[in-house]
């Protein structure tokens, strides 16, 4: 008997000594996900079917207003916030109260997608366990699978007790301005949470599931250069000077020699200069005008660059503007502007704790430890505007390929393993002590 025993789990990789460490309400999270998961899959189409491009409001708002009864069937208190001076739709915040003094838990996804209503992908279409469809990963698989772990919190015991507050917010993909009104309500959720877990896609790298624990900022900048206007014949000389264009590409050739370090990377995206140089409303076009005999007066640039912490986006910053402050070429000057959009989430020890817990549940589930993703191999995202105030963990949202493209494909059967690691993960934290 003993010996029969034996040879079964080696069969079975050793499987049922990997589960032994699961509690039985943790068992039965994982049986309710297995039976919510087609349930989930027509939840997402029907999310999926519902254009909400960021800018399309009423669409926006639509994915919300379908969403506020799922999240109040399991006990939550649901508020639509207005982002109209934002210029933005709005947000979903949703709040489940549980035992006072335990961890407080913070969910991030969003709503909107970046296909407008003009855009030809607009449908979900289901291939056995995979999906195409408009955000059918980023975000609204990330959505549903947020819901397919609270319920299955809620049948097995596990949510009564756990305290959670969801922010999705209705403008990921292009963030309102001002960004401290567009984000107030998360930042707010943020400095109440312990622990901040955000939904977006699952990272893999050759197949293997990745734990993401930073995110690396996104901010951009605009320079801009000016010289003496003259005929050509007369460029370097002492009267004339050298012109914009000479100054903006030593600007730019300096940051390309000075600027690089570790986890730093900045770009040159857009660039004119000429007689006249100038920046359409939405900074992703220059006119210019101009002549080969004249020397330019103006000259303009636009990028970006992205940081692993926001010491480092402080100390580019200053060598950027040191740069461009210094050494102007023969009757040229410059100045630099810039736009701090996605902060930085930096891998603190607090987020490594929680990757560490996370692959705690992964060896009980006798699933594959989850190394930490290279943060270069991942974007910016609404967690960072909470990880000053909290720990955090990125990528708790299903394995996809092709997000912001036509070509969007979901994994819809990593939902089940996603689900299973977050609902654990969740039960477990919220009966742990509050941090603050």
């Amino acid at each position: 008997m003993i010996r029969s025993l034996i040879a079964g789990a080696l069969l079975l990789g050793g499987a049922p000594i990997a589960h032994a460490a699961l509690s039985p309400a943790e068992r039965k999270i994982g049986a309710s996900v297995e039976a919510g998961y087609e349930p989930s899959v027509v939840l997402l189409e029907k999310l999926v079917n519902q254009n909400s491009g960021s800018m399309n409001f009423p669409g926006v708002k639509a994915v919300a207003d379908m969403l506020r009864p799922e999240f109040e069937a399991l006990g939550f208190a649901v508020t639509w916030k207005p982002m109209d001076a934002a210029k933005r739709a709005g947000h979903l915040i949703a709040v489940h109260k549980g035992r006072a003094g335990t961890t407080k838990m913070l969910l991030i996804g969003h709503l909107d997608t970046v296909f407008e209503p003009d855009s030809p992908f607009q449908t979900f279409v289901r291939e056995g366990d995979f999906a195409r469809g408009p955000g059918a990963a980023d975000d609204k698989g990330g959505v549903a699978t947020m819901l397919l772990a609270l319920k299955a919190m809620q049948a097995a015991g596990t949510l009564k007790t756990a305290n959670i507050e969801v922010v999705l917010t209705g403008d990921e993909e292009d963030s309102g301005d001002p960004v401290s009104i567009a984000r107030a309500d998360l930042v707010a959720a943020g400095k109440r949470a312990d622990v901040a877990l955000d939904f977006e896609g699952l990272s893999q790298e050759d197949g293997k599931d990745m734990g993401s624990i930073a995110r690396r900022s996104s901010n951009s900048w605009t320079l801009s250069a000016t010289g003496k206007s003259g005929h050509s014949s007369g460029i370097f000389s002492e009267k004339a000077g050298d012109g914009a264009i000479y100054e903006l590409a030593r600007i730019i050739t300096a940051f390309r020699k000075e600027l690089p370090e570790p986890n730093l990377t900045f770009n040159v995206g857009l660039i004119g200069g000429g007689q006249s140089a100038e920046v359409d409303k939405d900074g992703v076009r220059i006119a210019v005008t101009g002549k080969t005999n004249i020397i330019p007066p103006v000259a303009v640039a636009k990028g970006d660059f992205r940081t692993l912490s926001e010491e480092q986006t402080s100390r580019v910053q200053a060598k950027m503007q040191a740069i461009v402050d210094s050494g102007h070429l023969n009757g040229t000057s410059a100045s630099i502007t810039f736009d701090l959009g996605y902060p930085s989430m930096a891998p603190t020890d607090g987020n490594r704790a929680l990757l560490a817990k996370l692959n705690g549940i992964n060896r009980d589930l006798g699933l594959a430890e989850m190394p930490a993703l290279d943060p270069l191999k991942r974007g910016a995202g609404d967690i960072a505007f909470v990880a000053q105030d909290t720990d955090g963990l990125v990528g708790l949202g299903p394995a996809s390929s092709g997000d912001h493209s036509p070509a969007e494909k979901v994994d819809l059967a990593s939902m089940k393993r996603q689900a299973k690691r977050a609902a654990i993960l969740m039960s477990r934290l919220a009966a742990e002590p509050e941090r603050k």
